[in-house]
């Protein structure tokens, strides 16, 4: 894949292509999504617990943690 920037209707290249000048070609055009890009909410909740994959101890003992954490905030409040 050759990464290109649109500038109106051309795409600027970032590299030569290899290919000589007046070259008929096919193109196929297709954002890439970059960290800055707005996700669905949840995405980075998925990515962030897809690494706890392998370590489902760890993740149980935080998410434990975390409920307990809540427990007391919700109590601090009401009295």
């Amino acid at each position: 894949m050759i990464r290109g920037t649109v500038r109106g209707k051309a795409i600027e290249l970032e590299n030569e292509t290899g290919l000589p000048e007046g070259q008929e070609v096919g193109v196929t055009v297709q954002p890439i999504a970059h960290r800055n890009v707005l996700h669905a909410p949840c995405d980075g909740l998925k990515r962030a617990f897809g690494e706890w994959g392998d370590e489902g101890e760890e993740l149980d003992e935080f998410l434990e943690w975390n409920r307990q954490q809540r427990k007391t905030s919700r109590l601090d409040r009401q009295s």
